[in-house]
């Protein structure tokens, strides 16, 4: 097995209790220059895996003990949201279909063509940065929002829906110039330029459905 990469490295691990296609497989990825860790069965994977790791998963879907599809549904438990590439021998039906309903990222039958393993893995590992890069920028906007103070989010959440400066102003009790000067400060804390850039940012956040945005917004 290799060595433990630092948190942040992306790395794939490989799950297969042959030795020989364990062996073979840990070579392949690591000749065109990734991270891997091999594991010669499930429960010493899930044992070893940390929460915040990035990367894939190429799993074996035949494993005595804990196979393949058990180790995916322990990783749906934890939230653990890998992409997992399964291999195996033995491709019937029920278990590919199984396998997907799941969430499986792909499936490939064994012995397998080395570039088709090796682009599979390449896409997962793109869609799994896509997916992390979506959920950071969630987590930034919503830091974002918290520092506004109660009145700034209280004119916040109507301009985000496409409310006018009159119409916000009649809803909260106070002038119109009042509603402009909290307007500006809430442009400035989010970094929006824009009114729709607010309503984006809104979306983001969960806190309005576009479906019920005002046509003019």
């Amino acid at each position: 097995m290799s060595d433990q990469p630092g948190p942040d490295t992306t790395t794939v691990y490989v799950v297969d209790d042959d030795a020989g296609m364990l062996e073979s497989t840990q070579w392949l990825l690591e000749s065109v220059g990734l991270n891997v860790l091999a594991y010669s069965d499930g429960r010493k994977f899930l044992d070893a895996l940390e929460d915040k790791r990035g990367g894939c998963v190429i799993l074996d879907i035949r494993m005595p003990g804990v196979g393949g599809l058990n180790v995916q549904e322990e990783l749906q438990k934890r939230g653990i949201e890998l992409p997992i590439i399964f291999v195996s021998g033995h491709a019937d039906v029920p278990i590919v279909v199984r396998a997907f309903k799941s969430g499986a990222f792909d499936f490939i039958e064994k012995p397998f063509n080395e570039q088709l393993l090796l682009d599979s893995v390449q896409q997962a590992l793109e869609a799994h940065q896509q997916s992390s890069n979506l959920q950071l920028g969630d987590e930034r906007t919503g830091a974002l929002i918290m520092t506004l103070t109660r009145r700034e989010r209280d004119v916040f959440l109507p301009m985000a829906q496409g409310y006018t400066s009159r119409e916000i102003a009649d809803q909260l009790g106070v002038s119109v110039k009042t509603v402009d000067l909290y307007r500006a400060r809430v442009m400035k804390r989010l970094g929006a330029e824009r009114l729709p850039d607010l309503t984006g940012i809104a979306i983001t956040a969960g806190l309005i459905d576009p479906l019920y945005l005002r046509p003019e917004s």
